[in-house]
């Protein structure tokens, strides 16, 4: 069924819904599109799996709201997420996504206003970031796991005038001695979703037998429940919004310094929604309408399931199993067991320590579609071990927080890993550029630069750094060098930045070396990342003391002072460090030193 045969078919469906109106928008041509020249080599390959070349953009004066109304009123009574054993459906998120809504502009929040969500996966996660959505605000992801220091950062470069965040880090927000622009604080708790008796059980075990509440005062903060009951969903007011209007602030290091906010509009987010779709669609004959089952152990925060698993997820109608804690392997082995998904996207670290639990091989895979690899590179010996567990191959993609995220992707019918990231997605041009400004030639090494509709609108209070990140002629400066064969497939084959990547997240040397210097006894320190066949990568820290201080000192401060993927594994004392003749620390020079050039 083609797009636009999708849609009428949806119009004609629900002629008697709320959102009908509203569904026909949903088709149309986005007039920014790139001219993608026809000589690029992965058309081809395109018609050779059934792949469709372009997207059907919607209007311009559509937005993220017709999307999910549309959701909303196609797969109503469906489950949406489930969460702990406990669901909700497409018509319970509508109404409470519009309480939310309508509660912030209750506030006399306006267009525009940043709201920060700061929480793992449960049911208020979707809750809230399309309510904040729906209110015509933008939403603020903000790692839940982050010190206050990190947190105080990106509060302030936000501008957020509000914050939902669970008990469990509300003492990181109290700790934050400027809160910037923040009036309104949300606090929630694990069982707020969860009924009356099963969610009293689910917050005594989370707050007194587990003890993961630490003691914490927020003055003049409301509760979750209170915020949802607070105003009916009659009173929401839906905003005039288009393409154009920005609705996620993803935060990100681009390829240099502390964390920036990449404003994704309302048409980058469709845009990729929409290249998902013709990526994945294109490999599976089912009605999309169907009861599959989505696996979200990948924090919803991350750029990578915000996308795939949030966006796309509702989109198809699937039902996201979401996990708080995946880190918990027995337990996510058993919700597998249960509900037996039918994609799992997930990153190297999480398909590497499920092959290896004892009870994951002998677990049903008969419903599973597609395993999805992305955020960081999946090792070839993890993906063998996934395939013989599984019976399916692990499929890889590309992409960035820049760029909503997927740039590349492998079609979902390969038959074995490929080790490489895939072909672009449609409407997307990918071209590789030597230092000199040349275009390289096929199977040359170059840097990757992106152009297409989902690539963001630039960085949040940055537009030096906006500038300095795209061409002129408008492709995005991935910062990472590849190559590309003779169909148009890209493999990532080294990266220009100096950012380390730890289990799919980006950290940057700079904040490291930034947060282990206050340490009185650290003189200088650099920071780089070398090779973990767990996390792909971990930082190493090589420092020069200016008085007494092991290495277990270090590390336990660098706890202190930094969230877990960030913080250093590894210590190494040198008398000096290598630099340059006007004193910067040559990171090359460490890595050289590590063996590791």
């Amino acid at each position: 069924m083609t797009a636009d045969a999708q849609t009428n078919s949806d119009n004609t469906a629900n002629s008697n819904n709320p959102y009908a109106e509203r569904i026909s928008k949903l088709h149309g041509t986005f007039p920014t599109m790139p001219d993608v020249p026809q000589d690029r080599p992965w058309r081809a390959t395109y018609e050779q799996y059934g792949l469709s070349p372009t997207i059907d953009m919607p209007n311009d004066d559509t937005s993220l709201l017709d999307v999910f109304e549309r959701n909303f009123a196609r797969y109503g009574n469906k489950d949406a997420y489930i969460c702990m054993n406990t669901s909700i459906t497409y018509k319970e998120l509508d109404n409470y996504s519009r309480q939310i809504a309508a509660y912030l502009q209750s506030l006399g929040l306006k267009k525009g206003d940043k709201v920060a969500a700061m929480m793992p996966n449960v049911l208020q996660y979707p809750i809230v970031a399309l309510g904040v959505i729906r209110a015509g605000m933008i939403l603020v992801n903000v790692n839940p796991l982050y010190t206050s220091r990190e947190l105080e950062h990106q509060l302030h470069d936000s501008g957020a005038k509000a914050i939902f965040i669970i008990e469990n880090f509300a003492k990181t927000l109290q700790d934050v001695e400027d809160k910037g622009h923040i009036k309104h604080t949300i606090v929630l708790s694990m069982g707020d979703m969860m009924g009356m008796f099963k969610g009293f059980m689910v917050n005594t075990v989370v707050r007194h037998v587990k003890k993961m509440v630490p003691s914490y005062s927020l003055p003049g903060s409301v509760g979750f429940k209170q915020a949802l009951n607070a105003v009916s969903a009659s009173q929401y007011q839906r905003p005039e919004l288009d393409l154009s209007n920005v609705a996620l602030l993803q935060y990100t290091g681009g390829t240099t310094g502390v964390a920036k906010g990449a404003m994704l509009t309302h048409g980058s987010l469709v845009a990729n929604m929409l290249q998902i779709k013709v990526l994945i669609s294109a490999a599976f004959e089912d009605n999309p309408q169907n009861n599959d089952v989505m696996l979200v152990a990948l924090p919803l925060y991350h750029v990578f399931s915000f996308m795939v698993c949030g966006m796309y997820s509702m989109y198809e109608g699937f039902a996201g199993l979401l996990i708080p804690n995946p880190r918990d392997l027995d337990d996510l082995v058993k919700q597998i067991g249960k509900y037996k998904p039918a994609f799992i996207p997930s990153v190297n670290t999480l398909f590497n320590g499920l092959v290896h639990h004892p009870e994951f091989a002998s677990l049903d895979f008969s419903r599973l579609k597609a395993s999805i690899g992305g955020g960081m590179s999946v090792l070839p010996s993890v993906a063998k071990a996934w395939h013989e567990a599984t019976g399916l191959p692990i499929v890889e993609g590309y992409g960035l927080s820049e760029t909503s995220p997927v740039v590349t992707f492998n079609p979902m019918t390969i038959s074995e890993f490929t080790g490489k990231i895939g072909l672009p997605a449609p409407n997307k041009d990918v071209i590789l550029i030597d230092d000199d400004g040349n275009f390289m030639p096929i199977v040359e090494r170059g840097d990757i630069f992106v152009k297409g509709p989902q690539v963001m609108v630039g960085y949040q209070n940055r537009p030096k750094e906006t500038q300095d990140t795209f061409t002129e002629d408008g492709y995005f400066k991935t910062g990472d060098v590849g190559i590309m064969d003779e169909k148009g497939f890209v493999k990532i084959v080294d990266r220009k930045k100096d950012m380390i990547l730890v289990s799919g997240f980006n950290v940057y040397p700079n904040e490291i070396e930034e947060a282990m210097t206050e340490h009185p006894n650290v003189l200088e320190c650099a920071a780089i990342g070398v090779p973990s066949e767990e996390r792909g990568e971990e930082p190493k820290i090589y420092v020069v003391k200016k008085g007494e201080v092991t290495e277990q000192e270090l590390l336990d401060f660098g706890k202190k002072q930094l969230t877990g993927y960030k913080r250093p594994r590894q210590v190494k004392f040198v008398d000096e460090l290598p630099k340059s003749n006007v004193g910067k620390i040559l990171r090359k020079e460490v890595r050289k030193m590590e063996g590791l050039e």
